[in-house]
């Protein structure tokens, strides 16, 4: 199959709404200066133009900041990255859960107390998934960059920075994601000591729809919840032995590291490649990405003995990725080994998985609690290099940054969120004291124990949900 182009976002309409998503992107939001004259306007350089750079981009815009936008697109790209529009998604368009009693959806609710722009455009872009927020990612990178090419108070400069050094008086929040190389890399590791961890990711294969073999695959989301959003691939215990071993002695794409061979290499726990998780015991995968709870196959009647899900990448649903099948095999091997799977034995991959470098600060040596470099006040970080793990994560953290480096510049403290909301959580785990640093991305076990214990689960997560929400409004002064 012809190897899939490079595909800039959508081109911006002369025409389109000054103020896109329903947002009044002039208008400053609760709490900001009303028409601060620009020469006396807080300065901020933000580097990166992902999700959590164009988050800190619009908040600071609407607040009367003058922003000057950074991005190395398309100019120079990522090992990851494809298309030269902002907040593009690159291993999945899923945004996850949006119940408020579930991790994700608590974050999501949060920022929009905070004034996120980015759910809005998420709004725009939405395809159907079940209970979880999932987008095209080419319009929902669209719509991101549209909104910021049209907000009053941003310059978008398209080029490669190499120094980080705010003027007097200005600040700089560093977003460049965890892909962050060359000569930017080294300024950061300058900066900071050479104190980064360094791990690798995986992004998931994709394959079209009208390749898959839809008398072995049935649609369905888990435990009926939602629409039938998910299709799904169920496997026997004999077809789930046989893919399991082929799996295990699959061929890797060889990496090439300074850091040491493959087998050496620290690989984050939250986005692991399926062949490491296979090598981890038969049944790992079958309480992972392959599980078969709240399923039943049509055909048998049954649970099925392993299923894997395939969710929609795209609004047209010509293309579906494998959910949790991030991966580093040859590609020849990923066609042959997944075409074990039911359903994908003529699978044609629009994309196939791929295995990249991330490197993450030492946060909790480098960051204080408004984000900034403890030996450089005025150079702040946000996003996925921070420890941020996840897309929803890294906007929220780049929602903070801003609020970090615009008090830094209007001489006022800072207060980080209370503990008690997901982000206040996150917040205190990548800053606090940790010699075993990993990122971290929302879940209810971060949050501080309730007052009064909540015997069943789902209310537990629903009063802890409650109480975050409360404690977000009040400190957010909503």
């Amino acid at each position: 199959m012809k190897k899939p182009s490079r595909r800039a976002a959508p081109a911006v309409s002369d025409r389109a709404a000054a103020a896109p998503c329903g947002v009044d992107a002039a208008k400053p939001l609760p709490g900001g200066p009303a028409g601060q004259a620009a020469s006396s306007a807080p300065r901020v350089t933000v580097l990166g133009a992902g999700l959590a750079g164009c988050e800190a981009a619009l908040w600071l815009a609407g607040q009367g900041a003058r922003v000057r936008l950074v991005e190395q697109k398309p100019l120079r790209f990522s090992p990851a990255h494809k298309s030269e529009g902002f907040a593009e998604l690159v291993c999945s368009n899923s945004l996850k859960a949006e119940r408020p009693d579930s991790a994700s959806g608590l974050l999501k609710a949060e920022m929009r107390l905070l004034g996120s722009r980015l759910l809005a455009a998420a709004e725009t872009a939405r395809v159907a998934a079940g209970g979880a927020l999932a987008v095209d990612r080419d319009l929902f990178s669209a719509a991101v960059t549209r909104m910021v090419l049209q907000t009053p108070g941003i310059t978008v400069e398209r080029r490669e920075e190499t120094a980080i050094a705010p003027a007097e008086g200005e600040a700089v929040i560093v977003a460049t994601g965890p892909l962050t190389e060359g000569a930017l890399a080294a300024e950061i590791a300058r900066l900071t000591g050479g104190q980064s961890l360094s791990f690798y990711d995986a992004a998931a294969p994709i394959v079209t729809a009208e390749s898959l073999e839809m008398g072995r695959i049935f649609a369905a989301s888990r435990y009926g919840r939602g629409e039938a959003d998910y299709l799904n691939c169920p496997m026997d215990k004999a077809e789930y032995e046989a893919f399991y071993e082929a799996l295990r002695s699959a061929k890797r794409a060889p990496l090439h590291s300074a850091d040491g061979p493959a087998q050496a290499l620290a690989v984050y726990e939250g986005c692991m490649p399926i062949e490491v998780m296979a090598q981890r015991g038969a049944d790992t995968m079958r309480f992972g990405p392959l599980r078969p709870v709240g399923l039943t196959d049509p055909r048998t009647g049954h649970r099925p003995w392993a299923n894997l899900q395939l969710r929609r990448e795209n609004a047209e649903g010509s293309l579906y990725n494998l959910v949790g099948f991030q991966t580093n095999l040859l590609f020849g091997e990923q066609k042959r080994v997944f075409g074990l799977i039911p359903g994908l034995a003529s699978a044609e991959y629009a994309r196939y998985g791929v295995m990249h470098r991330n490197t993450f600060l030492n946060s909790p040596r480098l960051l204080a609690a408004d984000l900034s470099l403890k030996e450089h006040p005025s150079v702040f970080f946000a996003g996925q290099i921070t420890g941020f793990e996840g897309y929803m994560e890294s906007a929220a953290c780049g929602l903070l940054a801003a609020r970090g480096a615009l008090a830094r510049l209007r001489g006022q403290p800072f207060a980080p969120p209370p503990p008690e909301t997901m982000l206040g959580a996150l917040l205190s785990y990548i800053t606090a004291p940790n010699k075993d640093f990993q990122p971290m991305g929302a879940n209810m076990g971060i949050l501080p124990p309730l007052a009064e214990p909540v015997r069943d689960k789902r209310g537990r997560y629903a009063a802890l949900s409650a109480r975050a929400q409360a404690a977000m409004a009040a400190w957010a002064g909503r």
